[in-house]
């Protein structure tokens, strides 16, 4: 990046904390009026947050945040994105915010229908060339990716625009991301036929069938992979094995259920194909550090 590129970036960056702190009056993560767009703000040093997140990108706007994400760590500063293609499960903590100069930023979540229809349009030679490894990457947000986030985050103040013109800058996102330097492992993510493309039919499968139990042999057959294929690509990209990937599916789907529709852990055990409610807590434990109910109680008492 040059340094003018530098310096639109900056330009950039300071209007987009004007718009966040204005529109955020404490910390959390705040669900915007721009379907899919979300601020984030965080003022004090807490534990660690997991989640199983969709695909998404995520930009830094001040301070740094430390994230694994699947099997790997990830330090993220301001200026820089990071882009998960698939579902993954991760792990975060912010570093050192205060009241004075919380950590922001913001993060909107992938449309895949959008990625694909996009790669089918592009030249062969407007492709970056694939990537491949793990379906997660952090890079220097380039100039024009940045410009495009501002323009849809002062959408925030025109609302009666938001209609007509997120999803106009959301497509835009999308191929700057594409033609981007982490275009690569979206390309060979969302390409039709790629071996890592079949990967997320397979994470699509496990989804839609949390509470069947995994036959690895027939879930390779359903994306058209043999076994082997279909573990080592599964594991490059997610970092799991695709039964460790279903377990932990399994135990963060149960986590939503006790937290956010008031089911019983033996419930949410049954609901996501656990036969033994023991088993269910036993893994829960290891997963999270507390029972279920300890857990659920702690989450719902506590303040970002």
């Amino acid at each position: 990046m040059t340094d003018c590129d530098r310096e639109k970036v900056l330009a950039i960056n300071v209007k987009l904390k004007e718009i966040l702190l204005r529109h955020m009056d404490g910390p959390g993560v705040c669900p915007s009026a721009v379907s899919g767009l979300h601020l984030v703000r965080r003022e004090s040093v807490n534990s660690s947050e997991r989640c199983f997140a969709k695909p998404l990108a995520a930009v830094i706007i001040q301070g740094i945040k430390h994230s694994m994400v699947g099997t790997r760590e990830y330090h993220i500063r301001e200026n820089q994105c990071l882009v998960s293609g698939v579902d993954m499960p991760s792990v975060s903590y912010v570093v050192e915010p205060t009241p004075e100069r919380p950590f922001l930023s913001l993060f909107f979540y992938l449309d895949r229908q959008i990625l694909i229809d996009l790669v089918m349009e592009m030249t062969p030679e407007s492709r970056p060339s694939f990537m491949d490894g793990q379906g997660v990457s952090v890079a220097d947000a380039e100039p024009d990716f940045m410009e495009s986030v501002l323009r849809l985050a002062e959408l925030l103040d025109k609302p009666q625009q938001i209609p007509i013109r997120a999803p106009i800058i959301m497509r835009e996102l999308h191929y700057l991301l594409l033609v981007g330097p982490q275009g690569g492992i979206l390309q060979e993510l969302y390409t039709q036929g790629a071996r890592n493309n079949q990967v997320i039919q397979a994470i699509s499968l496990l989804r839609r069938n949390i509470a069947t139990p995994l036959r690895v042999d027939d879930l390779a057959r359903r994306v058209n992979m043999s076994v082997s294929s279909l573990h080592r690509h599964f594991k490059s990209v997610t970092g799991f094995s695709p039964l460790q990937y279903h377990k932990q599916l399994r135990l963060y789907e149960a986590q939503r259920l006790m937290l956010t529709e008031n089911e019983r852990a033996a419930n949410a055990a049954l609901s996501v194909g656990y036969e033994s409610v023991t088993q269910f807590n036993r893994e829960y434990k290891r997963m999270f550090g507390e029972p279920p109910h300890r857990d659920i109680t702690r989450r719902r008492g506590y303040a970002p």
